[in-house]
């Protein structure tokens, strides 16, 4: 059978972490300390989300320039390709390549904000922590 060895030095009682204060005083502190909190995460949760919201409206932006220039693609391609049978000259092979700079703008912007959205996180992570802290801060304040 094992034996529990006893430290003199650690004491085991437990004594309140605020002997002066009645109940209704720690409950009114709590309830304050709450309340403070909540405000401070409801705060931290709209910073992070507006920051989320501008970047996922600059990768917004940067896909509906990609979208006009692959209009600009679509129509100058026509235009050249009209013209190319219409007239053997060589404006149309201007409108080509004006067609074919506007194609390599769209993949170039379209590549862009696509990777610019797969970093957008809509969890506000920082929130989700501090409030994982606050419960284990709660749980403390109960025992």
């Amino acid at each position: 059978m094992a034996s529990v060895r006893h430290d003199p030095e650690v004491d085991l009682t437990v004594e309140p972490k605020q002997p002066d204060k009645s109940l209704g005083e720690l409950f009114s502190t709590m309830t304050a300390d709450l309340s403070t909190l909540f405000r401070k995460e409801v705060e931290l949760a709209k910073v992070e989300i507006k920051d989320d919201v501008r970047a996922a409206g600059k990768a917004g932006g940067m896909l509906g320039a990609g979208a006009f220039a692959a209009y600009m693609t679509v129509l100058f391609l026509s235009l050249a390709l009209a013209w190319l049978l219409d007239d053997v000259l060589p404006r149309p092979l201007a409108f080509l390549i004006v067609a074919v700079i506007y194609g390599i703008a769209a993949a170039i912007l379209i590549k862009q904000g696509r990777e610019r959205m797969k970093h957008i996180n809509p969890v506000p992570e920082q929130t989700v922590e501090t409030l994982k802290e606050d419960v284990e801060w709660a749980k403390a304040q109960k025992s």
